[in-house]
C-alpha cells in the first residue's frame, strides 16, 4: 500500500434531512462523530507523512476551496486557500443585480505527487475546469492553470505510468486524459466511458446519478467512489473497482447508513483505514464524519457492520473555536495578516471599501454603490455557523452611516435574517429583518439614540431545531430580544449551511460607513433567553 493517497469528492446534489443520534460516547472510545459540526462539504483527503490534508467546497465565498490540516483525522484547522478570487466576472463580483449564490466553485480534488500539492475543481459560473499548484501546501503560494471543459464532479488521478486523468460525470462516467502539464485535455489521449451505469448498484430507481468521484489505487487495483440517492431511500456510497483505470469495473453499494455518504478513503501511518464522508445536516450544512474501513476480499468494508459508529477510536474531539471558526477583536500586530483564515467573503470583495487599518482595533465596511437587499450587498465578511448550537457577538459603531444605510449581523442563507440598524431621515434605528418567506420583513424596529449598539445572534441547530434568535445591547450586558425567531432552511438555491456576516450596504447614495468593534463567537448559548 502506497503512504499517500490522493482523492476527490464531488460535488453534492440534494439537500437531504437524514437524522444522525450524535450522542454520549462509550467510555472506551475517543472521537466522535460528525467529527467536524459545520458545513465543511465535499472533502477530498490526502495524507503525507503523519500530517493529513483536506480540501472542501465554499462556491461563491472569497478565497475559495479552503486547505485544512489536522494531524489525527478529527480536529482541523483552516491553513489557508487555493485562490483569492476564482475569476472576474459579474456574477464573482455580486455586480450589476447578478450573483452567484451556489455556483462558484464546487467539489475538488487533493492530490500530492512528487513534492507538488495539486488541487483542482470546476466551476458553473465560468464554464471552466481549474488547477491549482504549489511546493508548501502550508504556506503557498499557490499557481493557477484553466481550461475548457468545465468536468463537472471530476476526480485528478496521476497514475504509476506518468500519465494524468480526470474520471468526471453523472450516471456515466468518462475518463479524460490530460496534457503532461495540466494545461487542458490532450490531444489524441484516452477520452472514454470508463463506466456506463455507475448508478447500477444502489438498483433501477434511482434519484440522483453517480457523481462525485474520486479514485484511488491500492495494491494495483482502482477503486472510484461515487454517491447516489435511490428514490424514496438515503445518499448511498458506490463504490467500483477494476485491474485497470479502463475497466472493466464491477461495483457494490459500499454504506447506506443514515445519509452518509460522498467522499473517499484515507489510511494511518500505523495502518488504519477510514472512510471520509458527508452527512446531509439540516440548516447548518453538510457535516463530516469518519468511518472504520477493513478490507475483505479486496474490497474496502465501511463502517461497523454496515453502520456510521457514534464513536472512533481516534483522539478526541476538541472544540471548532478556534480550528474551524474564530473570535475576532479587529486588533492587528504589525505583519499580522488583515483577516484570520477564518473569515471569507460572500462573493470576491471590493477592496477599496474596507479596512481594519484605517480606525485600529475595527473592521470598517463603507459602501461604495447602492444596493436593494441583503443578498445583493457586497463586502458582507462571514464565517461558518457550528453546531450543535452557537452564539455571535458584534459591536457595531453607526456613527458615520448615512441616511438608506443598513448595517448589522446577519445568518446569511435565502431564507436570511438579521439584526441592525438602518438610518433613515436623519435618525437611526434598531431592526430585525427575516427573509423566512423567501423575502425581507422588517418585523420589528426600535429607535436607537446611541451611536453604539451591540448585535447578538444565536442557533439552536440541536436535533435539527433550526431555529435562529435575534437580540441587542446598550451595554454588552443586558440583553434584549428583538423580532421573531428565524426558521432557518437549507436550500439549494444558496446551497450552503447558515453563516453569520457583517454587512453594511447603501440604498441611497454611497459613502457611508459602518464600524464593527469585535466578533465573538461561542459554541454555547447564553442562558436565560
Amino acid at each position: 500500500m502506497t503512504t499517500r493517497h490522493f482523492s476527490l469528492i464531488a460535488v453534492a446534489a440534494l439537500a437531504g434531512t437524514f437524522g444522525f443520534a450524535i450522542g454520549t460516547t462509550p467510555a472506551a472510545a475517543k472521537a466522535s462523530n460528525p467529527v467536524i459540526y459545520a458545513d465543511v462539504p465535499d472533502m477530498s483527503m490526502i495524507r503525507v507523512g503523519a500530517n493529513y490534508y483536506m480540501s472542501s467546497t465554499t462556491m461563491h465565498m472569497s478565497p475559495g476551496v479552503p486547505i485544512m490540516k489536522s494531524t489525527d483525522l478529527v480536529n482541523w484547522r483552516t491553513i489557508g486557500y487555493a485562490y483569492d478570487t476564482l475569476d472576474d466576472t459579474d456574477e464573482l463580483n455580486l455586480a450589476n443585480g447578478k450573483s452567484t449564490y451556489g455556483k462558484g466553485s464546487w467539489a475538488s480534488s487533493l492530490r500530492y505527487h512528487k513534492g507538488t500539492f495539486y488541487v483542482s475543481t470546476f466551476s458553473g459560473t465560468t464554464g471552466k475546469t481549474y488547477i491549482y499548484t504549489t511546493k508548501d501546501i502550508e504556506k503557498g503560494p499557490w499557481k493557477k492553470i484553466s481550461f475548457r471543459p468545465m468536468l463537472h464532479d471530476h476526480t485528478l488521478f496521476f497514475d504509476d505510468d506518468g500519465k494524468v486523468y480526470m474520471l468526471t460525470g453523472g450516471g456515466t462516467i468518462r475518463i479524460h486524459e490530460l496534457t503532461d502539464d495540466l494545461s487542458g485535455l490532450k490531444p489524441g489521449g484516452l477520452d472514454q466511458v470508463a463506466i456506463q451505469n455507475a448508478s447500477a448498484p444502489s438498483g433501477p430507481n434511482v434519484g440522483l446519478p453517480a457523481e462525485g468521484s474520486q479514485l484511488f489505487k491500492v495494491n494495483g487495483k482502482y477503486y472510484l467512489f461515487n454517491i447516489t440517492w435511490p428514490r424514496g431511500g438515503m445518499r448511498t456510497v458506490v463504490i467500483h473497482r477494476a485491474d485497470k483505470i479502463t475497466g472493466p469495473y464491477e461495483g457494490r453499494v459500499g454504506l447506506q447508513d443514515q445519509g452518509v455518504a460522498q467522499g473517499g478513503l484515507i489510511d494511518t501511518p500505523d495502518g488504519k483505514w477510514f472512510a471520509y464522508l458527508f452527512q446531509d445536516h439540516g440548516a447548518v450544512g453538510r457535516i463530516p464524519f469518519l468511518v472504520p474501513v477493513k478490507w475483505e476480499d479486496g474490497w474496502p468494508m465501511i463502517g461497523d457492520n454496515g453502520k456510521v459508529p457514534a464513536s472512533l477510536e481516534l483522539p478526541d474531539n476538541k472544540p471548532l473555536i478556534p480550528g474551524i471558526v474564530v473570535s475576532d477583536e479587529f486588533a492587528r500586530k504589525p505583519g499580522e495578516a488583515p483577516l484570520p483564515l477564518a473569515w471569507q467573503w460572500n462573493h470576491n470583495p471590493d477592496n477599496t471599501a474596507w479596512s481594519v487599518t484605517k480606525r485600529p482595533g475595527f473592521l470598517r465596511l463603507t459602501t461604495s454603490r447602492t444596493d436593494t437587499d441583503l443578498l445583493l450587498s457586497r463586502n458582507m465578511l462571514t464565517q461558518r455557523t457550528i453546531g450543535p448550537e452557537c452564539s455571535a457577538t458584534t459591536a457595531l459603531d453607526t456613527s458615520a452611516m448615512k441616511d438608506g444605510d443598513f448595517a448589522g449581523l446577519c445568518l446569511l442563507q435565502k431564507k436570511y435574517g438579521w439584526v441592525g440598524v438602518k438610518a433613515e431621515g436623519g435618525k437611526k434605528a434598531l431592526v430585525m429583518v427575516s427573509a423566512e418567506s423567501d423575502r425581507p420583513v422588517e418585523v420589528e424596529s426600535v429607535p436607537l439614540e446611541k451611536r453604539g449598539v451591540y448585535l447578538r445572534a444565536d442557533c439552536d441547530f440541536n436535533n435539527k431545531a433550526d431555529t435562529a434568535r435575534f437580540f441587542y445591547s446598550l451595554d454588552g450586558k443586558a440583553w434584549t430580544a428583538i423580532g421573531k425567531p428565524l426558521k432557518m432552511a437549507y436550500t439549494l438555491p444558496h446551497f450552503m449551511g447558515y453563516r453569520y456576516g457583517l454587512f453594511a450596504y447603501a440604498t441611497q447614495a454611497p459613502g457611508g460607513s459602518a464600524d464593527f468593534d469585535l466578533f465573538r463567537i461561542s459554541d454555547k448559548l447564553p442562558g436565560g433567553n
